[in-house]
């Protein structure tokens, strides 16, 4: 049943799991870049994702995903906790990741139309689609062409044609960055990607994922060594699902995604 009490938190049977990262990377100061693909705790991942033509809906079964175990019984997963540091200061931010495609080559101005996407209402809270958020990911790093991406998507109310304009320029830009897109006006969420378009000018290397997320939790580590630990109150008992594929993003105050390490109560209720 649902947790709607902290006395219903407390006597919920609970379970932990973690994300740690034992291999830094190269970033940029006050940027998002994935980890997914970093070594560590659960092991690393790919950020080959393998599908341009539908997409995919990744799963905590799949690499680079912490396992969490099934609720059984018809009970609903909840994020009641999280102990966080890392050895360089930076914003720490677990997500779901609901849906990714890729790799899209850059190497030519052209449309990547999807279809028979998979759907991922299974992962959203009363299958709302609000509030989720749109990523470029660089999965090979892009020559200095000023090549973009524009993103085309049906949004939170079944509304087809949408599209989040062209990116700035990728160019020059190296693996496992993230760039943030916009949604087009009026906009609150995705139900699905339809497009990618590849414009500006084409690139000779270079190729990227399109990901969409549903943001669980995030928090500053304000100096290296550091970090901190966000009990129920500072959690906010986000519903999460035991397929649910946490992923953590790193913004770091420098030019090093550093060691980060994110361990996670789970309350079954």
């Amino acid at each position: 049943m649902a947790i709607t009490t902290v006395d219903g938190y407390v006597a919920a049977a609970k379970q932990r799991t973690k994300v740690i990262k034992t291999a830094a990377a190269t970033t940029i100061a006050a940027l998002p870049f994935t980890t997914l693909d970093l070594a560590g705790l659960p092991g690393a991942g790919s950020l080959a994702v393998g599908n341009t033509a539908n997409g995919l809906v990744p799963t905590d079964a799949g690499a680079g995903h912490p396992l969490i175990n099934a609720f059984g019984g018809g009970a609903t997963g909840y994020l009641g906790a999280v102990d966080f540091g890392s050895s360089v200061a930076s914003r720490l931010t677990i997500y779901d990741r609901l849906f990714h495609a890729g790799s899209f080559s850059l190497a030519a101005l052209t449309t990547f139309n999807l279809t028979s996407q998979p759907s991922y209402s299974g992962r959203l809270p009363a299958a709302d689609y609000t509030d989720l958020e749109l990523f470029i990911e660089v999965n090979a790093a892009i020559a200095a062409s000023a090549a973009t991406i524009a993103i085309g998507y049906t949004n939170e109310a079944g509304t087809a044609g949408r599209t989040t304009g062209a990116s700035a320029s990728l160019a020059s830009m190296t693996t496992r960055r993230l760039i943030p897109m916009p949604l087009q006006a009026g906009d609150k969420g995705i139900q699905h990607i339809d497009s990618v378009t590849v414009g500006g000018v084409a690139a000779a290397s270079g190729t990227v994922n399109v990901v969409v997320a549903r943001r669980l939790w995030s928090n500053r580590v304000k100096t290296a060594n550091d970090g901190g630990v966000d009990a129920l109150d500072a959690a906010g008992l986000p519903i999460l699902y035991d397929t649910s594929a946490l992923w953590l993003v790193v913004e770091a105050d420098s030019t090093s995604s550093g060691i980060p390490e994110v361990y996670l109560t789970i309350a079954n209720g």
